[in-house]
């Protein structure tokens, strides 16, 4: 009953009454419906952003590289004891290194990745990612061909270099910079004048010619600005390596996301010098500050709900001054500290209720249809939302987590609440003698 009696008062209080009370009421339930809305919206969003850009890494590279600071001279059979490992799906050997690359006018220095095509798409899924290829499945669909002198290339590499599948790319190592300044300088000692020293000299530093293939575009402006694929023998032969000698293995999981019990069950399979790499540990501070950033845009955006709040604050002060005579009233007839304290506080959760409700909604309806209210504000604003020049994706991605959406709501409705506590206390401590008199 008492709780009856101080929600029967409350509801009663806020009834529309267009007074200037009954509008900041409405501004109230307003602003904690906008915080809530964008804290949804955005912290979905963000989500999305992350689950998306783990897709994109996990889909082009390899859950864990194994390594040695050096070469591996017996990369076979290190292969075959990492296929023996619980959890291991595929091994494949790479090298990787830089390389002057020219075309045309053109001059870049991408990092050269030599793969074996057949062991490689059992890691990586790099054939999704093909968007031009000279060679097509009999879907019509893009097919990596990496056979003989070709390569492909990242499509932001490509649009620098102006390339075209079917073009020609001219490669020249580094790796050899050291064994040719040598033979210079022995040369120059001994006052060497055979032409066929200097020809081979010559064809050390001569350009090799690759073949663009096809082009690929990951959704990251790191591998597809600055990676260019070519065969293992191509990639042994610009580092001068032996075909016995690889700079790494790459290996896939049953789960990209156990990878530690993986590593750690290769590290005690193989061990030092050997060292093994996982997907998360090299993108860690990529994940980290997206992490942070989602933190960071909660409790700042929570401020929206905090404005709100002081909105409801302000509005329980000028209902307890209007009502003063009814509180008076009310404390002469009996009426508890705690039932006066109720009505307000009431007050506030009823707002706070009804805010936090309807921004729900509203943020669940805005993430459901997100691309086409970025597509209308395109179109009204008349300059492009989310363009994907910029940001990679097509779409807007985003995933609602039900425990951001619950913390959310939760908090805004705890503020709310108290929020009406403190005028509420107040009011439940006015004299009912004075209150009456001030009448």
């Amino acid at each position: 009953m008492k709780k009856s009696f101080s929600l029967f008062l409350a509801l009663r209080y806020l009834k529309p009454k267009r007074t200037f009370v009954s509008v900041i009421t409405l501004i109230s339930i307003l602003g904690v419906t906008l915080g809530i809305t964008v804290l949804i919206v955005v912290m979905s969003v963000m989500r999305g952003f992350e689950l998306k850009l783990q897709e994109k890494v996990i889909g082009f590279e390899a859950h864990i590289t194994v390594e040695n600071g050096g070469l591996l001279d017996n990369w076979r059979q290190i292969a075959k004891e990492l296929e023996n490992v619980p959890g291991v799906v595929g091994v494949a050997p790479y090298t990787h290194g830089p390389a002057l690359a020219q075309f045309k006018n053109h001059r870049l220095v991408p990092m050269i990745q030599g793969i074996d095509p057949g062991k490689e798409s059992k890691i990586t899924e790099i054939k999704k990612y093909l968007v031009a290829s000279s060679t097509e499945d009999k879907d019509g669909n893009p097919e990596l061909d990496l056979d003989g002198d070709n390569c492909v290339v990242g499509a932001d590499f490509a649009q620098a270099l102006e390339l075209s599948v079917g073009d020609t790319l001219h490669l020249t190592s580094g790796g050899n910079v050291d064994q040719i300044i040598d033979q210079l300088s022995e040369a120059e000692k001994n006052g060497e004048k055979d032409p066929k020293f200097f020809e081979n000299i010559k064809q050390m530093v001569l350009p090799m010619d690759l073949k663009v293939t096809g082009i690929f575009s990951s959704g990251r402006y790191a591998y597809d600005s600055n990676v260019v694929l070519v065969p293992l023998h191509i990639g042994q032969e610009i580092y001068e390596l032996g075909p016995s000698t690889v700079h790494g293995l790459a290996v896939k999981t049953s789960d990209p996301f156990t990878v530690n019990v993986t590593k750690q069950a290769i590290m005690a399979k193989i061990g030092p010098p050997n060292l093994a790499s996982t997907w998360m540990e090299k993108n860690k501070d990529l994940f980290d500050a997206i992490r942070m950033e989602r933190s960071v845009m909660f409790f700042i955006l929570m401020f929206i709900v905090l404005v709100a709040a002081f909105g409801i604050m302000n509005t329980q002060i000028t209902v307890t001054v209007q009502k003063t005579r009814e509180i008076g009233i009310l404390k002469a007839l009996g009426a508890q500290t705690h039932q006066i304290i109720g009505i307000f506080l009431a007050q506030g959760m009823v707002i706070g209720f009804f805010g936090t409700l309807t921004g729900l909604a509203l943020g669940m309806t805005l993430i459901r249809f997100r691309n086409e209210t970025r597509d209308f504000l395109s179109d009204v604003l008349g300059i492009p939302v989310f363009p994907k020049s910029v940001y990679e994706f097509s779409e807007i991605p985003a995933a609602v987590a039900s425990s951001d959406v619950a913390i959310i709501c939760v908090s805004a409705f705890v503020i709310c609440s108290l929020a009406a506590l403190i005028p509420a206390y107040f009011a439940a401590r006015l004299d009912p003698v004075k209150a009456l008199r001030s009448e």
